[in-house]
């Protein structure tokens, strides 16, 4: 998904929608600010302690009063201290809190979007937006935009100082600072978007290493190391190239500021020499004027590198409020949101019983809306409560897609579905997945026990009848082999476990949550043939009174289904039982019988 890399200005439309997130914590924003004035205003005082200690204790050399002025600059210090140690705690608050918000709302958004959006949006992208975009802007209110006030006190706390201890000096003094402020908006972008693209290409690199240390064994079959190493070659050199680019910037800016800065103390040695000979300014003054102009460009570079962060962190702000707002495709009405609430507070007590009858009213469907792109074309079809059904046909022929829009994953571009014969748009998406056993291809299982992953639908369900529905589908047999049994840990998305396994276990947690309608996409494709034949038996039990889809290319799976329903060309070429099929000697025949030829070809 392309990125716009920099925005030349700050948008403020986007900070505006994030200000909610940020408004609690304004007084305490607030609070802060006035802490940085006064720490700001301690800092540019203490060279004036020096002008102090100059012109009434080493000018004259006397230690009169010595006791009083050492008490008075600890004080000070002291307090400096304490406003360092209020401004970070309150900082740290501010970042946490707000951190905690938005990415909870971002999390929240994320639960409430359709299927859609996560099938249109990688993993990467959606990750990036939650943690790291919420971070960096979270972290730039709580610290940048207070070290921002920080610094804009400091300046003029500086700049007070000077004009009151002498208005001609500062005056020559203040002629750097457009200079420092020029310098830094001219070399801050540049350095900002080419420290980003080294880290681009960095990401890219790793990108590289992983997908060469995980596809090892597919190189090595390809024998395509050489090509590898080629393109590895060329994104290391690109980064090469980009890294000098930003080095070089980076020297180029480095000197300049210090040669301006350096400009600044020479002008305040110069002048403030002649002046301080001449008897017409103090040696204390001279002393505090040098350690202004050292640091006078501190808080001018840090102004102005602030300012670029923000319009570069416009990008971030875009992301973020993009995804808050996006809008959710499919989402239950107000009035049944009224009458059965929500995915995060359902009325359980309303929900209607689910018996499973299935209708597919002249159902029109595609992805992009588009007509030339019609997945299901006029595809009707009545599945009474508790038969089992069976999709099959070529891949990419909508057999997914038909199981996707009976579970309201995606809604019919035309047509309608029904649900005991209810419009599944007036049902509540909640109630509607409730009654739903759905068996994935590829399963996930979660990090924890074994035991909590079967219960993960059904976090309530008892150690019987996880036991049962284990014992259902072999999956006793997996917890056997474990250490700790069903308390066993299974690692992240189940890694302990083999593919057959999380399969095994992903349909034990579908018939814990004793659905109505039961969905088995793919769910023995990565089952031995021994495992297969044990699963048959068990999924006919487990179908028995409940309305089940499956889709298989095992065909021997599915046998047993009181319909076969061939799907190609966008809707449904043939219907009827096995028997009937094979009878008709049609297209399910071809594939039945291609099938079996190939299942007991000779091997060699």
């Amino acid at each position: 998904m392309a990125e716009h890399e920099e925005n030349e200005k700050i948008n403020l439309a986007g900070w505006k929608q994030l200000y909610p997130y940020f408004a609690p914590e304004k007084k305490r924003i607030i609070f802060v600010a006035f802490l940085m004035l006064a720490a700001a205003a301690v800092e540019a005082s203490l060279p004036l302690f020096t002008t102090y200690a100059v012109n009434h204790f080493v000018a004259p050399k006397t230690v009169r009063g010595l006791p009083l002025f050492t008490a008075v600059y600890f004080i000070t210090v002291v307090l400096q201290c304490l406003t360092t140690v209020f401004y970070a705690r309150s900082c740290m608050r501010v970042e946490m809190n707000t951190t905690k918000r938005l990415r909870t709302a971002c999390f929240l958004r994320l639960e409430r979007l359709s299927l859609s959006y996560f099938h249109q949006n990688s993993v990467g992208y959606i990750l990036a937006r939650v943690m790291s975009d919420t971070e960096r802007i979270c972290g730039m209110i709580a610290w940048g935009l207070i070290f921002f006030f920080w610094e804009a006190f400091y300046l003029i706390g500086i700049l007070i100082a000077m004009f009151l201890l002498n208005p001609a000096l500062a005056g020559l003094v203040c002629i750097i600072i457009p200079l420092a402020a020029g310098v830094t908006f001219i070399f801050r972008p540049k350095m900002i978007l080419a420290n980003r693209k080294v880290r681009h290409l960095n990401s890219e690199i790793s990108g590289a290493y992983n997908e060469n240390i995980t596809g090892a064994m597919t190189s090595k079959t390809l024998v395509i190391e050489d090509k590898n190493a080629d393109a590895f070659e060329n994104m290391t050199g690109r980064m090469y190239q980009k890294a000098f680019q930003a080095a070089r910037l980076n020297a180029v800016y480095l000197p300049c500021v210090t040669f301006i800065g350096s400009l600044a103390v020479a002008i305040v040695l110069t002048s403030g020499g002649m002046l301080t000979a001449d008897g017409t300014m103090a040696f204390g003054v001279l002393a505090a004027f040098i350690s202004y102009a050292i640091v006078i460009l501190d808080p001018v570079k840090e102004i102005a590198g602030m300012m670029t962060e923000l319009i570069a962190m416009q990008v971030n702000v875009e992301r973020v409020t993009k995804l808050l707002s996006e809008p959710v495709t499919i989402e239950d009405s107000p009035e049944t949101v009224r009458k059965f609430g929500d995915i995060f507070d359902p009325k359980t007590e309303n929900f209607p019983p689910v018996r499973g009858g299935v209708e597919l009213d002249r159902v029109w469907f595609s992805y992009s809306g588009k007509p030339e792109d019609w997945i299901l074309k006029d595809v009707s079809l009545k599945v009474k409560a508790g038969e089992s059904i069976a999709f099959v046909g070529e891949t990419g022929a909508g057999k997914s897609t038909l199981v996707n829009l009976i579970c309201r994953f995606y809604e019919p571009t035309k047509g309608r579905i029904l649900i005991d014969g209810m419009d599944i748009r007036d049902m509540s998406l909640n109630c509607l997945h409730s009654a739903l056993g759905y068996v994935q291809q590829m399963p996930h299982l979660f990090s924890g026990t074994l035991r909590e992953n079967i219960a993960y639908g059904r976090p309530e369900a008892s150690d019987e009848e996880i036991r049962a529905a284990a014992s259902l589908v072999s999956v006793d047999r997996i917890a056997a082999k474990m250490k700790n049994g069903y308390e066993s840990q299974v690692g992240e998305e189940g890694e302990s476990l083999s593919t057959g396994e999380k399969q095994l276990v992903s349909l034990a947690r579908a018939l814990v949550r004793r659905p109505s309608i039961f969905i088995l996409d793919e769910a023995t494709s990565s089952i031995d043939t021994e495992t297969e034949h044990r699963l048959q038996d068990a999924i006919t039990c487990v179908m028995k009174g409940r309305t089940s889809f499956i889709i298989a290319h095992r065909l021997s799976t599915i046998r047993s289904a009181d319909r076969i329903i061939y799907v190609e060309n966008h809707g449904i070429a043939e219907s009827g039982s096995h028997e009937e099929l094979m009878r008709r000697h049609g297209k399910y025949y071809r594939l039945y019988t291609m099938m079996d030829i190939e299942k007991t070809a000779p091997e060699g």
